[in-house]
C-alpha cells in the first residue's frame, strides 16, 4: 500500500514484517529470508494491500503463507517501525517504507516442509543475540566485551550530556547488571540492544553512519547483522515473548498437543534464556494448574517413560493471567 504526503508529496509504503519464532529441540529460532544483491539476511516481509486485506493481520497471515507455506498460529501486533533511513540511503527522497512489525508463532510440526523461498529458513535467535543466552551460564562476551567498551563510551558521553534522568553508565548497569549480584532482566531485550546500537557497538550502528561506530577502527563481534532495522524488531518480539510467558499462556502455543514437563520447561528456558531449577519449575507449573495429565508415557524421552500433559483450557476462565511467573536472576 502507498500513500502520499500531502505537504510533501512523498510516496510512503506501508509493510508487514514478521518475526515468527517457532522451538525445535531445545533451541528458539526465527525464520529469516535472504536480502536481494547479497544484502544481509533479515526477517520476512511483505507489502499491505488495502484492497485485497481487510486488515494488517489478515495480510500477514496471508502473504506469509503464499510466500513460505507456513500456517501461522498466535500472532500480535509490536510496533510500527518507520524511521527515515530503515529502507533508503542518506539523502534518498524516495518511497519512504513505514513497517507494522508482528511476533508470530508457529509449530515446526505443523509445517509440511521447510519454508517454500529459495534462501529462508530458520535460524537460532541467539545467533542474532548471544548476549541474551544464559541457559549454561552468563555470556563470557558480556564482561569480555559488551561491559568494558560501554563504561568507556558511558564516561565519556556522560560528560556532555547531563539532561537524562538515566545517565548512559546507569542504563548499562540497569540493562546489563554491571554491578557484582545486579539483577538480569531478560525482557530488556530491546534496550540492551538499542544501548549496544547507540555506542556504536553493532554493524547495524556502522551501516547507518552512527559516529559513535565510524569513530570506531574495529567493532566486537556481538552476533550476525541484519538488514535494515530488523534486529531492532526481532529484540522487540523477542522481549515481548518473554514478557508474555509470565501472564498469558502462549507457550502453548509452541508445543505439540501432547507433552512431557521436560519438554515445557526447556521451551520456556529456550525463550527465556534462563536456567530453571526443575524442582521449583514443576512446583510453579502445578500451582499454576496450567496442564493436565493425559493419562499416558511418552517413551521417547531416552531414558525412563515419562507421564504426558496438556494445556488445561479451563485454566482461561479461571483467571485472567494465566502464564508461567518465572523469576529473573542475579548476574
Amino acid at each position: 500500500m502507498t500513500v502520499m504526503s500531502e505537504k510533501l508529496l512523498t510516496p510512503i509504503e506501508i509493510g508487514l514484517t514478521a518475526a515468527i519464532v517457532s522451538i525445535n529441540g531445545n533451541e528458539p529460532l526465527i525464520l529469516t529470508a535472504p536480502g536481494a544483491n547479497d544484502e544481509l539476511t533479515g526477517l520476512p516481509f511483505g507489502p499491505f494491500d488495502a484492497v485485497s486485506h481487510r486488515t494488517f493481520e489478515i495480510g500477514l497471515r496471508a502473504w506469509v503463507e503464499e510466500q513460505t507455506g507456513l500456517q501461522l498460529g498466535y500472532a500480535e501486533q509490536l510496533y510500527t517501525f518507520g524511521d527515515r533511513g530503515r529502507h533508503t540511503s542518506p539523502g534518498d527522497t524516495g518511497v519512504h517504507v513505514a513497517s507494522i512489525g508482528y511476533l508470530a508463532l508457529t509449530r515446526i510440526a505443523d509445517t509440511a516442509s521447510e519454508p517454500n523461498v529459495a534462501g529462508a529458513s530458520f535460524e537460532p535467535w541467539y545467533r542474532f543475540f548471544p548476549w541474551e543466552d544464559w541457559r549454561k551460564d552468563k555470556p563470557a562476551l558480556i564482561d569480555r566485551d559488551i561491559i568494558p567498551a560501554l563504561n568507556t563510551w558511558a564516561a565519556k558521553s556522560d560528560a556532555l550530556n547531563l539532561s537524562r534522568a538515566l545517565s548512559r553508565a546507569d542504563r548499562v548497569r540497569l540493562y546489563f547488571g554491571s554491578d557484582e549480584g545486579a539483577h538480569w532482566d531478560e525482557e530488556r531485550v530491546l534496550d540492551r540492544y538499542e544501548l549496544l546500537y547507540e555506542a556504536g557497538l553493532v554493524e547495524e550502528a556502522r551501516r547507518d553512519g552512527r559516529p559513535a561506530a565510524l569513530a570506531r577502527r574495529s567493532l566486537p563481534n556481538l552476533g550476525a547483522a541484519m538488514r535494515f532495522d530488523h534486529r531492532r524488531i526481532l529484540a522487540t518480539a523477542i522481549a515481548r515473548l518473554r514478557a508474555k510467558l509470565k501472564y498469558r499462556p502462549v507457550v502453548f502455543e509452541l508445543l505439540p498437543a501432547e507433552f512431557t514437563l521436560t519438554d515445557l520447561q526447556r521451551t520456556v528456558e529456550a525463550i527465556s534464556g534462563r536456567h530453571l531449577h526443575k524442582q521449583n519449575f514443576r512446583r510453579l507449573v502445578e500451582s499454576g494448574a496450567l496442564v493436565e495429565p493425559t493419562g499416558e508415557m511418552s517413551t521417547q524421552t531416552g531414558g525412563r517413560p515419562a507421564a504426558l500433559f496438556r494445556f488445561r483450557r479451563e485454566v482461561l476462565q479461571e483467571r485472567p493471567a494465566p502464564g508461567l511467573r518465572v523469576r529473573g536472576r542475579r548476574s
